[in-house]
């Protein structure tokens, strides 16, 4: 069967769906009180524009928004149950309200054209081959009908099974070649291995040859999520976590050995701005002398999204270290409202040049499918 179609057949929303009020709400079990809580409870602001920023955008919006969570409706369960265990104090509303539907009104009210959509953590690993390689499948399957459905309002950052590296490779090809996936989505490490480890080189050298985009989000790694009992690992271990894994990049020498890679880290890279110098300074004098250019020279040439980075402290610290090449608008919808990013880089005294390049001239130079469009 031609892929499309069959991607379209298993994910086409049917009348049941319909009768719901949540587009797609697939076929779990609670699906009806999910989708009553989908319309009836959003997290205040998420439709909210900034005010005289959205505003001044051309009707249907410019901005592509690089960090958009979508949440394939059979898995909305298991989400809120993962993440919970993993200790987020996420919602049942932050992530059921999330529906195609839902997310065109949310990017039409903040003037975004398009939303590339990602897995947040905790990922599509759990620890069992098999069932990570087929969660991988259903979550980009579904990405793919999203696409097919609104080819200009979404594209899709594909999640693999790392660490599993044969279902890795296999789930590139399926999701590149056959979805066009617009790039690979990880997470900053996998059973506490940062992606600068050598066992993760074959996937590396397969997304170098393919020139992919590379989209990293955080996740805390095994040692830390429960260091500060009552605290969420958002709050200070995802900022460290992608800290880390760039560390460990560049100390390793992947960003050197495979110079085609084009990585995108969210919320502004975490703490690296701030600790840029100190990475430098303080890090392995040996492996950085093999880094051509320099240790800073490889941060500068990776880009960083612009979700829950655009306090006036945080984007004077990215825009230290970054030329505005390399920054890329972001919100982190469902769990973040776009007027929250907005609203920062209105205040930020960015000229009117910077920020379309922010808002959209620098991701159109990564996704080509969207220059096409």
């Amino acid at each position: 069967m031609n892929m499309t179609r069959s991607v379209r057949a298993r994910f086409s929303c049917d009348d049941a769906a319909a009768a719901c009020r949540a587009p797609c709400c697939g076929t779990l079990g609670r699906r009806g009180a999910l989708a009553g809580i989908a319309a009836t409870v959003l997290a205040p602001g998420l439709l909210a524009p900034a005010v005289g920023y959205a505003a001044a955008m051309p009707a249907g919006g410019r901005r592509i928004d690089i960090h958009h969570h979508f949440m394939p409706p059979e898995h909305i369960a298991r989400e809120h149950a993962a993440a919970r265990g993993f200790g987020h104090n996420l919602t049942p509303s932050q992530i059921a309200t999330w529906s195609p539907a839902r997310a065109l009104e949310v990017l039409d009210s903040n003037g975004i054209a398009t939303a590339i959509g990602s897995v947040s953590t905790p990922g599509v690993w759990t620890g069992k081959i098999d069932e990570s390689r087929a969660i991988a499948r259903a979550w980009n399957e579904y990405g793919a009908r999203m696409v097919a459905d609104h080819p200009t309002r979404f594209g899709l950052f594909a999640p693999i099974p790392l660490p599993d590296i044969d279902g890795s490779l296999a789930e590139i090809a399926y999701a590149l070649d056959v979805l066009k996936a617009d790039g690979i989505g990880l997470l900053s490490n996998y059973d506490g291995r940062y992606l600068g480890d050598p066992a993760f080189a074959p996937v590396f050298a397969e997304l170098n040859r393919r020139r992919a985009v590379v989209y990293v989000h955080p996740t805390a790694a095994p040692c830390c999520a429960a260091l500060m009992p009552g605290f969420q690992p958002q709050m200070v271990e995802f900022p460290f976590d992608t800290t880390r894994t760039v560390a460990s990049l560049i100390y390793s020498g992947t960003t050197t050995k495979f110079p085609d890679l084009r990585f995108i880290f969210s919320h502004g890279g975490g703490a690296l701005p701030m600790l840029a110098a100190r990475i430098e300074e303080v890090g392995p004098k040996a492996l950085a002398a093999q880094v051509p250019g320099g240790v800073r020279a490889q941060m500068r040439r990776m880009f960083y999204d612009t979700a829950s980075a655009t306090s006036a402290p945080a984007l004077a610290a990215m825009r230290a270290l970054l030329p505005v090449s390399q920054i890329l608008f972001g919100s982190d919808y469902p769990f973040v409202a776009p007027a929250e990013a907005e609203t920062g880089l209105a205040a930020a005294g960015l000229s009117a040049a910077d920020l379309a390049r922010i808002d959209r001239a620098n991701a159109l130079v990564l996704l080509p499918r969207l220059a096409r469009l």
